[in-house]
């Protein structure tokens, strides 16, 4: 095994795909079309003249279709995905598709087997549907629109909704109050009728499952009482709405810097009376614009979510540095400045929670100003703690690190945008994904991470009662087969990564029995060729679920993972290392397959910079500690 060769490799690439102002700018790409889906509907609507980016999109729409006549939001995925098929096929035929050809009549066929269009459970698919008039809009949504009128002092309130979710809720109950419906449909009222199935209601099947009929009447008939206030309450309550938008809104002109979110606020802001040529309007679309990006797989144009430039800035800045790169290297130094420049100044929705609320993190994309979170803290923060000699990155780290400690939640964890913001009421609520979407709750990816920079960067260690308390939080929230659960990655290796990793970092002993149980799950989990790989569904199944192949970035974090642990290298670790440097570079699954998590069952992420980031940092791990 010739580890340094495969290092040098990989530090070669950074260096030279570097920009010019210290990023680096990788895609961010969902495997799914929900995205590309979404803003081909919305631009149609919007009569906009752009066709080669509606054609571009709808190429790649195109190119994802199964023989089967579906689509699917990750490869492995067994059946045809109802919400992805439904979303495709209504965005096709507003790019001008016939509902004739082949390919849509299959797709028709399978929407029907599929129970038809009535039995999608999305939110954001259903949303998508009706605001063109494909969707029955719901008689009643059990979040009113004067649900964000209730002030922070009430038992239950808009911003008990994670920041994720209160970007996309706040369109989304303008919409469900207005009902719009601004497209024409391209389907004869015949063919509209094969998609339906009338013998199952709208939405409220897919919300009695959440509850007992007894619970359901109470918040069907609280919601309507609220509904009923009289215009002037109403309209207060719809301009609220707005100005929540309005103020969240990037300098790029989305909202949240989420494409997602800027689609639903776009036909909301059209739904109160914005025109299509609206000044707001025309800067959101420019800022949808700016997140298209090549998909590698295909070679596709299709539009990211949002961008992912501070964390794979981040990421790959430190990973060089592991690798040797001193930080006086004009890379790092580079990619210090530019990380300066995107560490918060502004105080955002994450103060509600926190006791005298200082700026300090970082976000995810380089629109993001207003919305920090733990995870890009921390990788910002690992990534100029070489430069804190110099006064502007010590008190950069320094107003970081007071950021973390302030954000740690009362049971010791972290979550990834707020602050104790899990309150069971929300994912009670009969919202399609609320338990996953809805809630920000500690998890053991984003714990695991701040002490594995706690320990292994700052050296503090499991003495300190700030530390004790997380590490607590990750031995009561392992599984019982020795696994931890990762929100924003898939899944159970993420998981069991990040908790490892961070426990030895602050000096938990590994042969501690949770430590070697969890060593243990790894190791019966490897692959024949000595890699790692789990399927995107483990994410939705809440369970361990094998990827009959390897990816580069699972077995990257599963050798990271037992090299923290361990204190000479064992076959199985030889085995990884051996699958990262035959595997460097393929175009095969080891590099694409999706193993960012979003939306469990909805919609799964392919960071291109993963392939690359994890193996050159648990290579250069594994010489650090075992070839040094």
């Amino acid at each position: 095994m010739n580890v340094q060769h495969g290092i040098d490799k990989l530090v070669y690439h950074f260096i030279n795909t570097q920009s010019a102002d210290g990023t680096w700018r990788f895609g961010f790409i969902e495997y799914g079309t929900t995205m590309d889906a979404a803003v081909i509907m919305l631009l149609q609507t919007l009569g906009y003249e752009n066709h080669k980016l509606i054609d571009a999109l709808c190429h790649r729409i195109q190119a994802k279709q199964h023989s089967d006549g579906g689509w699917r939001v990750y490869p492995d995925e067994h059946a045809p995905n109802l919400c992805a098929t439904v979303e495709s096929y209504f965005a096709l035929l507003y790019a001008g598709v016939s509902a004739s050809e082949a390919s849509m009549v299959r797709a028709r066929s399978i929407i029907m087997q599929l129970g038809g269009i009535s039995r999608v459970n999305s939110l954001l698919t259903k949303f998508l549907l009706a605001v063109i008039g494909e969707y029955e809009w719901p008689r009643w949504f059990p979040v009113p629109l004067a649900f964000m009128m209730l002030p922070t002092s009430s038992p239950v309130h808009f911003f008990q909704f994670s920041g994720y979710a209160r970007a996309h809720m706040a369109p989304m109950l303008i919409l469900a109050d207005r009902k719009p419906a601004f497209g024409s449909s391209p389907l004869s009222p015949e063919q509209s009728l094969l998609l339906s199935n009338p013998a199952h209601d709208r939405l409220e099947p897919g919300w009695e499952r959440h509850f007992n009929p007894r619970i359901l009447a109470a918040i069907k008939t609280w919601t309507q009482s609220v509904m009923k206030l009289p215009g002037q309450a109403n309209t207060a309550a719809t301009r609220h709405a707005e100005q929540y938008m309005l103020d969240r809104i990037e300098p790029d002109g989305t909202l949240y810097s989420f494409a997602s979110a800027t689609v639903l606020m776009i036909h909301a802001l059209r739904a109160i009376g914005y025109a299509a040529d609206h000044e707001v309007i025309k800067k959101a679309v420019q800022g949808l614009e700016s997140m298209v990006m090549t998909d590698l797989d295909g070679n596709r144009i299709t539009l990211q979510n949002t961008t992912s430039t501070v964390w794979d800035t981040s990421l790959i800045s430190h990973a060089l540095q592991s690798a040797g790169l001193n930080a006086l290297n004009p890379s790092i130094t580079q990619a210090g400045q530019y990380l300066l420049s995107k560490q918060h100044s502004k105080l955002g929705d994450w103060q509600l929670q926190v006791q005298n609320p200082v700026p300090g993190g970082w976000g995810f994309s380089h629109v993001n100003h207003i919305n920090p979170d733990i995870d890009d803290t921390t990788a910002a923060l690992r990534a100029i703690y070489g430069l804190r000699h110099l006064p502007s990155y010590r008190e950069a780290s320094n107003k970081g690190l007071q950021w973390l400690l302030a954000m740690q939640n009362s049971d010791g964890g972290w979550a990834a945008f707020e602050r104790n913001n899990n309150h069971r009421f929300i994912s009670w609520l009969p919202l399609d994904g609320a338990d996953d979407a809805a809630t920000d709750p500690s998890i053991a990816d984003l714990t695991g991470r701040t002490l594995e920079y706690a320990g292994g960067m700052l050296g503090l260690k499991n003495n300190l009662l700030f530390i004790k308390r997380a590490v607590q939080w990750l031995y009561q929230h392992q599984e019982d087969n020795g696994s931890w659960y990762g929100r924003w990655g898939i899944c159970y290796i993420y998981g069991t990564w990040a908790a490892l990793t961070g426990l030895s970092a602050v000096g938990e002993p590994p042969d501690s029995a949770p430590i070697m149980k969890a060593k243990e799950w790894l190791l019966q989990i490897q692959n024949e060729d000595g890699g790692f790989g789990e399927s995107c569904f483990s994410d939705k199944a809440k369970a361990f679920i094998p990827l009959t192949a390897s990816t580069l970035s699972q077995t990257a974090w599963a050798l990271d993972a037992l090299i923290s642990v361990s204190d000479s290298p064992c076959k199985h670790m030889n085995s990884a290392v051996q699958f990262l440097l035959e595997q460097q570079f393929t175009a095969e699954i080891a590099s694409f397959y999706p193993t960012g998590a979003a939306l469990p069952g909805h919609m799964y992420t392919r960071y291109d910079s993963y392939s690359l980031i994890w193996p050159l940092l648990a290579l250069s791990n594994y010489r650090k500690k075992y070839l040094n």
